[in-house]
């Protein structure tokens, strides 16, 4: 089964867990109302994020920087918006942690790390040279 829809299954699964248990605990409309309270912080808290990565961005362009970072960074804050609006726990977490830069580094620095373990696996590659042999051409291979 593909991961993909494995997750689509399974994230539903557990935030309405989530919200009985934490429903239980703290009644339904205190559990509404931080639905609806951590969405607004969310979002607002996005967007002034993102507004810091476009001009982090934008301070690369300046010194003729490629701004990768800040592009890869932009794309998961808004991810990480369209997870704090989406209503649930799990998804809030995971929202959260994208938003702050300081997570947002840990995580992108493990998956870099990956990533140049995977190309330095690539670069194995043979030199040589040749030559273009025609058909009236005497030799032949």
């Amino acid at each position: 089964m593909s991961p993909i829809l494995l997750s689509i299954i399974l994230i539903p699964i557990l935030e309405i867990y989530l919200f009985i248990k934490i429903g239980s605990q703290i009644g339904a409309f205190n559990t509404i109302l931080l639905i609806l309270i951590t969405a607004i912080i969310g979002v607002y808290y996005a967007k002034y994020e993102g507004l810091n990565t476009i001009k982090s961005g934008f301070s690369q362009i300046i010194k003729n920087e490629v701004p990768a970072y800040e592009i890869i960074s932009g794309a998961a804050i808004a991810f990480a918006a369209f997870l704090l609006i989406i209503p649930g726990f799990a998804t809030d977490l995971l929202g959260f942690l994208l938003i702050f830069p300081i997570t947002r580094k840990l995580i992108f620095g493990k998956i870099s790390n990956k990533i140049k373990k995977k190309e330095e696996n690539k670069n194995n590659f043979i030199e040589g040279e040749y030559e273009d042999i025609e058909d009236d051409n005497d030799r032949k291979i």
